[in-house]
């Protein structure tokens, strides 16, 4: 989350005139994130105070904002605890401000887990929340494919395979077709993908998860990627290697929801790869830029770690539990 676009408290109590919410006294600037601008709004009804999350989209195209929303509603209504638009007196939930597409969302309880103080509960609660999640998303109405999906990694690892040295062009490039022969040989599971649930983007009170946050990445993909997505954060240790136990924990919770299947077990450490994979090309685009004096204003994130960790994964394969699915 961070701050793009300035709004003052009478643009906002503008918004909020389709609501029945109350009048906003406050506005708080949420700083991390490289995506949306994100304020806390404190609002007034009735003389009590209710903290609120006022989300404008500054990359989504306003075409796909739409899915999104649509997607937050269809989860929270399955008791999935997501980030989700409030619709106004009309029923209507997504908005116009500053001349970008802006959400009013819940503000829940709780705090971000440092990724260094994670345990194997924490893996588990999050391992089943996501298996929830694509239980939930199974019979989602509508599609949409992944922004920086198989034909974008495709793109970009050629793309930028001459800015790099040779021998992590050669790296992407073999990962990328490893991924191709496996899209071509096996039939996964496919569905609604959180796509970038990260420690960060979910919230703890008491050790104990209330929400999953930035749902802006979801797209339809295979299912066992997210997870691996989930693996390659959170179950790493100070060294950038995966901790057994956090991982097992984690596949264990998420397998008594939704059991593999056959063809899962085998796609397990491949995915691990293309999931690592996928971020290190993600992060290296802007690092790459950014060396060229292309500043684009976000934060950048070190590359090198998701390098590491396919390295890790290439050379210490991980598998699903046996005994269960």
């Amino acid at each position: 989350m961070a701050v793009y676009t300035e709004v003052s408290l009478q643009q906002m109590n503008n918004l909020l005139s389709d609501f029945d919410l109350g009048r906003a006294t406050a506005l708080h600037g949420i700083s991390g994130g490289i995506e949306n601008t994100n304020y806390f709004v404190d609002i007034e009804k009735a003389g009590q105070t209710t903290r609120y999350v006022l989300t404008l989209f500054e990359e989504i195209a306003a075409e796909e904002v739409p899915f999104f929303v649509e997607l937050g509603s269809w989860l929270a209504e399955r008791g999935v605890p997501v980030s989700y638009a409030i619709s106004d007196a009309n029923g209507i939930s997504l908005k116009q401000l500053c001349g970008k597409s802006a959400i009013i969302q819940p503000c829940y309880s709780g705090d971000h887990i440092k990724r260094k103080e994670l345990t194997p509960n924490h893996c588990a609660q999050i391992g089943a929340m996501l298996a929830r999640y694509h239980a939930a998303g199974s019979e989602f109405y509508m599609k949409r494919q992944a922004h920086r999906g198989v034909f974008w990694w495709r793109r970009e690892s050629g793309r930028l395979a001459s800015q790099i040295p040779a021998e992590d062009a050669q790296l992407l490039r073999s990962e990328v077709e490893a991924f191709d022969k496996l899209r071509e040989s096996t039939k996964l599971p496919m569905g609604i993908i959180h796509g970038d649930l990260f420690h960060d983007n979910a919230l703890f009170d008491d050790n104990q998860l209330t929400a999953v946050l930035d749902i802006y990445n979801a797209a339809t993909a295979y299912l066992l990627f997210d997870l691996a997505i989930v693996a390659n954060d959170w179950c790493i240790d100070a060294d950038l290697k995966i901790d057994p136990a956090k991982e097992q924990a984690l596949l264990r919770a998420y397998a008594e929801v939704r059991p593999f299947t056959p063809a899962e077990r085998d796609a397990w450490a491949q995915l691990t790869r293309t999931a690592a994979m996928r971020f290190w090309l993600s992060r290296l685009e802007p690092w790459i830029e950014a060396q060229q004096g292309k500043a684009s204003g976000k934060t950048l994130l070190n590359p090198d770690e998701y390098k590491q960790i396919l390295q890790h994964r290439i050379e210490t394969p991980s598998q699903l539990p046996v005994e269960l699915g």
